[in-house]
């Protein structure tokens, strides 16, 4: 028996999975929890930081669990994925910043989340900068402040001297692939959705650059320098030091990592166009791949080679999803499975509500976060079961609209496919997705595709086979279940959707109320 590691590196914990590379099968798993969690708070009531720390925790804790059966000599390869933009500064020698003495205090210090938004401004700063420029079109003519370059533009702002003493700044994933084989590696899936990387035409102009913001002169040459390799190529071989933590054999191949809602298409067994892949979890991430590339207004971007060589892959995606399910449930202190249960009873329109999904702003189409949530129809009869239907159906219909901004650029969808532990968990929820979407969804029973789409990567590094879709065929997932559309909610569902894209158009484009109310809010905390 050969195997893979995959390591998924998500909000709040890192999962590694064992994997038998001929059959695909999950032999271990292990998950660690990031000791320190998420950090709120610290700089701004939109500040999410993490220590570097724990990501190393994972390795040191569960590879070596996964391994207690086998020998260490039989795993080929290790591949990884990991939130994005997820960044951190490091020194010469890849050291997190946030470990000196010095700046143990210093927000800016530490590892931004993905979903880290007080770069809000330096990112319409961008945008607004950038805006007539031809590529900027390959991310929907929008720069999202969960990027690296608004993400650095805001500690060049705020904290110019430790932007100074930063020598690189690296995506959380690449500065743990680059401690897993000593050697700095960039990886083509980040550069391309999350920093502004082309294929063939490489970075933005320095130029550009330099109207951007003084800092940024000459930046991908020093802070942000390193060689950007493809994804499911090798990145380097495990080096000694973490052969010691880990307790694999120096010298496995280490595969250059991905995006963790982008491992799951390869795990979740798609290998060709037309297939809509959506990753529920925290956020949603809506993955497609095809032979073209077409410029989509509104979408988080499209990548040569982004996910699989040979194809054009494009990202959307909505910003809360699972947290604003969770979050709905603490608030109210309910149980899921009574919630559930009531809402199920409702037929669609019944409670006379509708919501917009926007409480982590709006990533497609807008690529707003200062953007909010909105709950109309609410009455003092309201039930919290009838308000969280009405936000399953919120997600729903933000990803239709997602759907219908593909198809509506020729650009096709045969298949809807759901991955994660939200769709293998809320049947209630695929339920309404499909009645909404009125399109069959396919859920992936293994809720770790994108743990297994890195152990694919992983067997590829190393050459266990010769192509990604010889690998997909043998080792994704193959159990699933479909979802079809209720034909008889067709039409109510259509009515909704109308109304929720003119809540959404009126409030992006007519009223400048939530606007206003951020900045007001903004003003009052300072």
């Amino acid at each position: 028996m050969k195997y893979a590691i995959g390591i998924d590196y998500g909000t709040e914990s890192g999962r590694v999975i064992l994997v038998n590379i001929t059959n695909g099968d999950i032999v271990a798993t292990s998950v660690t929890p990031y000791p320190h969690g998420v950090i709120t708070g610290k700089k701004g009531k939109e500040s999410v930081l993490q220590v570097p720390q724990d990501y190393l925790d994972v390795l040191a804790k569960s590879i070596p669990e996964v391994l207690i059966n086998i020998e260490p000599s039989d795993v080929i390869g290790i591949g990884l994925d990991f939130t994005s933009c997820t960044m951190l500064p490091v020194n010469e020698k890849l050291q997190p910043l946030c470990e000196l003495q010095q700046h143990k205090d210093n927000p800016h210090a530490y590892v931004k989340l993905w979903k880290h938004h007080e770069a809000e401004d330096e990112a319409k700063q961008l945008t607004t900068i950038v805006q007539n420029e031809k590529w900027i079109q390959r991310y929907g003519g929008i720069i999202s402040s969960e990027w690296m370059l608004p993400k650095i533009m805001e500690i060049a702002n705020d904290d110019p001297a430790l932007f100074e003493e930063a020598t690189f700044f690296l995506e959380a994933g690449d500065w743990v692939v680059s401690k897993l084989t000593n050697t700095l590696t960039r990886n083509s899936c980040s550069a391309g959705y999350k920093g502004t990387w082309h294929k063939e035409t490489g970075y933005i102009a320095n130029e550009t650059l330099q109207k951007i913001h003084p800092a940024l002169d000459n930046i991908y040459n020093t802070k942000l320098a390193g060689e950007v390799k493809s994804t499911g190529t090798k990145a380097g071989i495990l080096s000694k030091e973490m052969s010691e933590l880990t307790g694999l054999c120096e010298g496995t191949p280490v595969a250059v990592g991905i995006i963790d809602a982008h491992a799951a298409l390869p795990g979740a067994g798609v290998s060709e166009p037309g297939t809509l892949v959506i990753v529920m979890g925290t956020s949603s991430c809506h993955l497609l791949l095809s032979d073209n590339e077409v410029l989509v207004p509104g979408i988080s971007g499209v990548v040569e080679d982004g996910i699989l060589p040979g194809y054009y892959a494009y990202e959307a995606g909505q910003a809360a999803v699972g947290d604003l399910f969770s979050h709905f449930i603490k608030k109210h202190n309910a149980n899921f499975q009574t919630l559930t249960e009531q809402a199920r009873l409702l037929k669609p329109g019944e409670s006379g509500l509708l919501a917009l999904d926007w409480h982590n702003g709006c990533r497609t189409p807008y690529v707003d976060s200062t953007l909010s949530g909105l709950l109309i129809g609410e009455k003092l009869s309201t039930q919290p079961y009838e308000i969280y239907r009405a936000l399953l159906e919120a997600t729903a219909f933000g990803t239709r609209v997602i759907i219908e901004l593909f198809e509506n650029n020729n650009i096709p969808i045969n298949k809807v496919v759901a991955t994660g532990g939200i769709p293998k968990k809320n049947t209630l929820l695929m339920e309404i997705y499909a009645d909404i979407l009125q399109k069959e969804i396919t859920v992936i029973e293994n809720d770790q595709a994108p743990a297994l789409g890195a152990a694919i990567l992983g067997a590829v590094a190393a050459n266990a086979y010769n192509s990604f879709p010889e690998a997909i065929n043998q080792m994704a997932s193959k159990q699933s279940i479909t979802y079809k559309p209720n034909k008889e909610n067709e039409q109510t569902y259509n009515e909704l959707f109308g109304m929720y894209e003119k809540l959404s158009t009126y409030f992006v484009q007519q009223s400048s109320i939530m606007y206003d109310l951020h900045k007001l809010k903004g003003e009052k905390q300072q």
